[in-house]
């Protein structure tokens, strides 16, 4: 199947999901509109990405993620997602992302550590003069270009550091994530949509590079149990 975008009945279904997010209503008449205005341009989607970064692909490429909510570790105990994720790792815990939900697109890049050993590297990073300067360059450089830099973080700020250290907000951070949100229109619903998420997860990729060079992942190893969700 060839890309084409994703038709506005895709993002009308998760403003449905919200409303009635019940396995009877999935049977009856999310199911259908899932398969064909969601899952089906996502795949075709994601086979044109891991074409395009082959050199992170991997064997698996960019992974689709499925429809049905992990309840077990989630407040929200209802049986569907209201978003279709996709994912592409470069190494653990870093990667590229980008999810489809009834406001559109949005896509990102992801640093996103299992623990706290992780954490610590990170922040030792943020704090030396020449690596902490060029991820603060990064970060305004995506922000100039229209990136939010969210992810999981201190309200407050980590034990020790001083409130006017100059990098505060970056070692706040526990978590990472640089991303730009597209609205409904030509980037979403025509083959543009591929080519908008390309060239945001190129300009992405210093920050990934920033990671990947300080070597703040942590060793390969069985992902089943910790990929995105």
């Amino acid at each position: 199947m060839t890309f084409t975008g994703f038709p506005p009945a895709a993002l009308r279904l998760y403003a449905d999901l919200a409303a009635d997010n019940t396995k009877e209503a999935w049977r009856l008449r999310h199911r259908a509109v899932y398969e064909r205005d969601v899952r089906a341009p996502m795949d075709a989607l994601a086979g044109e990405l891991s074409a395009a970064f082959g050199e992170f692909a991997g064997p698996d490429g960019v992974r689709v993620l499925g429809p049905v909510r992990d309840t077990r570790m989630s407040h929200d105990k209802s049986p569907y997602k209201t978003y279709q994720g996709a994912y592409l790792d470069v190494l653990p815990c870093l990667g590229f992302w980008l999810h489809l939900d009834r406001d559109g697109l949005y896509v990102s890049g992801r640093y996103y550590p299992y623990a706290g050993a992780e954490v610590a590297r990170y922040r030792a990073a943020v704090e030396e003069p020449d690596g902490g300067a060029e991820l603060a360059v990064i970060v305004r450089d995506l922000e100039a270009r229209g990136f939010v830099i969210g992810g999981d973080r201190l309200k407050s700020r980590p034990r020790g550091v001083p409130a006017d250290h100059p990098r505060l907000d970056l070692l706040r951070h526990r978590k990472i994530d640089a991303g730009r949100r597209y609205g409904p229109g030509p980037d979403v619903h025509t083959a543009r949509a591929a080519e908008v998420v390309r060239e945001t997860w190129e300009l992405v990729r210093p920050l990934l590079d920033w990671v990947a060079d300080r070597k703040l992942t942590p060793e390969p190893r069985d992902q089943g149990a910790d990929a995105p969700s």
